[in-house]
């Protein structure tokens, strides 16, 4: 067997920039280098209450940062606040000192937020022992109130009437705004303080129920005479000010912004690392080093950086051989991707070749961390990073939350994670306090990720994107209102809760038979009409209620579920399924059960899916027109689009193409959204066609979408996956040849509405993307998707080109 040479860290981290610098296999792979050097902290003085700063002191907490001080002082004062600084930082001072001070003067309560359990729970242990630290009688208790509480134990936390209460937005959905006059009055009686952490997260569907839900909240507070301030921590984002007052439901003008971090940081190495491209007719060249250090990569295909073909290894690959290569030094390190089945399938195969290396407690050591598990193993390896048994990670964004992991030496991102937001909060898992450390973001070979490898100081000077999500939205809002009626009546002044379409609703919840109309000597008031629970028949993290079991063959056992929509996608008959570290094929997928049965496979490829899709144009909400042609007006607009799944491919993973084909039969599914959408000027058409023909202008306009799609993300906090697009070279609405963008979400979550206001930036953006790409034909790279449901076909780039220079100054 051999013995474990696995070494403890060694050397500091510049030099293993050069060690990296100088494997042969990894030649040429370092974009951009960048030292961002570290900072002493800048402390500043605060008065706090003798017993809690007491307790403070004990725990080695004898003097705060400026950004806590100052984001105290705006509680005291009265203002709301917004505290955007980066992971680390030390945030969670800035609300536990006034919490607690409130609870120690006159027994003030406060509500805190977060998005995960497991958040939650790190809040829990932390604030449980501070409190245990101010002694007995003063009167700060502090308990969770979460799913994972049996009856009797959430029985048990209400009677203790706790003066601090951790839960999460599902919670105060189901099971607090619900019951409040029957269990819950004494604490919405006594909230003065309502903290919502990772308030960046709550974007997009969730984001948009969050925000009704913190409606009824405030609405609640009102009956009982409270009114707490809220305090709302963030990442860095374009907007805090502007998105912490669309999620509370308060006015932007009651916020005070506190982002100057003046924590101190260790120095930390950037590296934008590019993997080379490999020739179209070749292999992969997937591999790392072995122990010796000498490439294993498979023969036969032609590896570089100057191709041209735009096809890159995987980054998936390449973040496994830097990861084998940082653990087996002895650096202890997380690596970040962005699905649940990579982080297991990576988890596993790194460990493998750390066995193979011969560093057996190094791969033992080696996991998948992800929100399906368990919450034990979930804290069990959170424990493993601190004291620092647990050697290497593989994480989903998870672990990009405030949950107290230690000190990492490194952290690998696998692909860009969709936002500079995201990248810099994971990037601060790493050289917490004044370590030094290795941050890397491998870059996959799509559009975004390239784009910010040739432009690298898009990726460090750009300016932070906006969060967006859309309370108004007409899908969501029914089912709020329907859920405040039974959580208190309604009144007519409850539209300032609710917003201006708010009468409309009610008039229809009424017609529907789901409020009753009542008169009273106070006015109109409007109750809950019929049995059921409206809160329980929606959740916040969808706007779907369907579901569909996934069956192990084997036992028949349900080993996950996925939304209607996500089944059809990633779960029809043929499917390639990964889960815990087991690949599976779905056998069948039967909609009238709402199941699928999946059977364990050793396929080596992976799937993806084709459809067919139209656009109708609802209604017209309005139109502008471009700067560089007046002729041409760019229009937002309520649409339906349909679409159907007609087949899926099996794709190489090494090389990304596919193998193989497959026909589905699946019903058709429809979309009611909005999308900004623009027409192609007659002479820009002719001039595509002139230079490319049918197939020219069919793939210039096809191309133009992926490459405005790809880009949204740039500019706002979203996933490409959360828009899509369709172009056409008729449409029925507009007579002429179309391109649509829209929100991927019922009724639209803000996207491509702040997209119409941004329009001009993303043309230009997405001209200058496909023109600097030094690709012949077009790649993944420019204007090549991996959602296309038409397999990339047709696709022209230079068609593209054409028509994006038209359109722009």
């Amino acid at each position: 067997m051999g013995r474990d040479d696995t070494p403890s860290r060694r050397g500091p981290v510049g030099d293993l920039v050069e060690w990296l610098r100088d494997r042969p296999y990894y030649a040429g792979q370092i974009r951009d280098h960048r030292r961002v050097d570290g900072r002493a902290a800048e402390h500043a003085e605060v008065d706090v209450e003798p017993r809690l700063s007491a307790a403070l002191a004990e725990r080695g907490i004898d003097r705060l940062y400026r950004h806590q001080t100052d984001a105290i002082a705006a509680v005291r004062d009265g203002a709301n606040a917004v505290l955007a600084t980066p992971t680390a930082s030390g945030k969670s001072l800035a609300y536990t000192v006034p919490a607690f001070e409130r609870a120690m003067d006159h027994g003030g309560r406060t509500l805190y937020l977060g998005p995960q359990n497991a958040l939650v729970a790190d809040q829990l242990e932390t604030l449980s022992d501070l409190a245990r630290g101010l002694g007995f009688g003063s009167r700060v208790s502090v308990e969770q109130y979460t799913g994972r509480l049996s009856k009797a134990e959430k029985r048990d936390v209400r009677d203790r009437r706790p003066t601090v209460l951790l839960s999460n937005p599902d919670m105060l959905h189901y099971a607090l705004l619900p019951h409040a006059h029957r269990l819950w009055e004494w604490f919405f009686g006594s909230l003065e303080t309502v903290v919502i952490d990772e308030v960046h997260g709550y974007r997009g569907v969730f984001g948009s129920h969050v925000a009704l839900t913190l409606r009824r909240l405030n609405r609640l507070c009102e009956r009982f005479g409270s009114d707490p301030q809220y305090v709302c921590c963030s990442a860095t984002i374009g907007n805090p000010i502007e998105h912490a007052a669309r999620v509370t439901g308060r006015d932007a003008a009651t916020f005070r912004l506190v982002d100057g971090d003046a924590s101190a940081t260790g120095t930390k190495h950037w590296l934008l690392w590019n993997p080379p491209e490999y020739d179209a007719g070749g292999a992969d060249g997937m591999g790392g080093a072995d122990g010796n250090g000498e490439a294993d990569g498979a023969g036969g295909g032609s590896l570089g950086s100057s191709g041209g073909s735009g096809r890159r290894r995987s980054s998936h690959v390449e973040t496994k051989n830097l990861f084998v290569d940082l653990v087996a030094r002895g650096f202890q390190t997380l690596a970040f991707t962005r699905a649940r089945q990579t982080a297991e399938r990576y988890a596993t195969e790194s460990a493998a070749d750390l066995r193979e290396r011969g560093h057996r407690k190094a791969a033992a050591s080696v996991t998948a961390y992800q929100a399906a598990l368990k919450h034990d193993r979930r804290r069990e390896i959170e424990s493993g990073l601190h004291d620092g048994s647990v050697r290497g990670v593989w994480s989903t964004n998870a672990l990009e939350l405030g949950v107290d992991v230690g000190e990492l030496d490194a952290v690998l991102i696998d692909g860009y994670p969709g936002t500079r937001m995201s990248a810099f909060q994971q990037a601060g898992r790493a050289g917490r306090g004044d370590d030094d450390a290795l941050v890397v973001l491998v870059g996959g070979e799509d559009q975004l990720d390239q784009y910010l490898l040739r432009h690298p100081e898009e990726f460090w000077a750009g300016d932070p994107e906006r969060a967006v999500c859309n309370p108004p939205n007409e899908e969501l809002l029914p089912d709020h209102v329907a859920s405040a009626a039974t959580e208190n009546w309604l009144r007519t002044a409850d539209e300032a809760h609710f917003g201006e379409s708010f009468p409309d609703v009610v008039a229809s919840l009424t017609a529907s038979g789901r409020l009753e109309r009542r008169e009273t000597d106070d006015g109109i008031r409007w109750i809950h009409d019929g049995g059921g629970s409206p809160q329980h028949e929606m959740s916040l993290r969808t706007i779907e209620t369907r579901e569909i079991d996934l069956l192990d063959s084997r036992s028949n056992e349900v080993v996950a579920s996925l939304s209607f929509s996500d089944a059809l996608r990633d779960a029809h008959a043929g499917a390639i399924y990964h889960h815990q570290g087991t690949t599976y094929e779905v056998a069948e997928l039967d909609l009238d059960r709402d199941t699928a049965l999946l059977q364990p496979t050793w396929a080596d490829y992976y799937t993806r899916v084709l459809h067919d899709k139209a656009i109708t144009v609802e209604r017209d909400l309005r139109s502008k027109p471009l700067s560089a042609r007046p002729d041409v007006d760019v229009r937002f607009a309520e649409v339906t689009m349909r679409k159907r799944i007609t087949g899926f491919e099996r794709r190489d993973p090494r090389r990304g193409e596919a193998i193989g084909r497959g026909t589905l039969d699946l019903p058709e599914t429809t979309l009611r959204t909005t999308a900004l959408y623009f027409t192609v000027p007659d002479d820009v058409e002719r001039e595509m066609r002139e230079a490319g023909g049918e197939y020219g202008f069919n793939g210039g306009i096809h191309a133009a979408e992926h490459g405005m799609i790809s880009l949204f993300p740039l500019s706002f906090l979203c996933d490409r996956g959360d828009i899509g697009g369709l172009s056409t070279p008729y449409h029925p609405h507009t007579d002429q040849s179309t391109i649509f963008v829209y929100d991927g979400y019922p009724g639209g979550v803000g996207l491509t509405e702040s997209g119409y206001g941004e329009v001009e930036t993303l043309l230009g953006r997405t001209q200058e993307m496909i023109a600097d790409c030094e690709c012949a034909d077009g790649c993944p790279a420019c204007v090549q998707s991996p959602h296309c449901g038409n397999a990339n076909d047709p696709l022209s780039k230079a068609e593209a080109v054409t028509l994006l220079a038209a359109l722009t100054p």
